[in-house]
């Protein structure tokens, strides 16, 4: 108990540092792992397919370029009808990164092993100043 007591800010220190290593984790959890410039090269790159995972009244408000619209409730039905290719990378987009990130995990178990959620979704893509399309 003495060291305890004489080495307070000692023990404090370490507590604090690893609530501190925490923050990047729980900051990223259900975010995202792609960031938008990097699916812009996949887009333009490697002929990433986009799928908008949010419901169509979302969409229209405004979406990527040549994103299909899947709401995430039709996405294991229609998806195989959008993206044939299961080699090609399949980037999924909500409006925040989370509805996405479940998306991924959907996606995968279909079989698209290349598919990634846009982090920060829609927000995180007009934030970085990327076009936007309104239909």
């Amino acid at each position: 108990m003495t060291f305890i007591v004489e080495n307070w800010y000692l023990i404090l220190l370490a507590v604090v540092s690893g609530g501190l290593l925490l923050v990047p984790t729980l900051k990223g959890a259900g975010a995202g792992s792609l960031q938008p410039n990097d699916a812009v090269a996949k887009i333009n790159r490697e002929k990433a397919v986009i799928v908008d995972v949010r419901e169509p009244e979302e969409y229209v408000q405004g979406h990527i370029a040549n994103a299909k619209n899947i709401p995430l409730s039709q996405l294991e039905e229609r998806l195989p009808q959008v993206a044939k290719n299961k080699a090609l990378p399949v980037v999924l987009v909500c409006e925040k990164g989370a509805r996405a990130v479940r998306a991924q995990a959907q996606v995968k178990k279909l079989g698209y092993d290349h598919a990634q959620a846009l982090a920060g979704g829609m927000k995180g893509w007009r934030d970085a100043g990327l076009p936007v399309t309104k239909a």
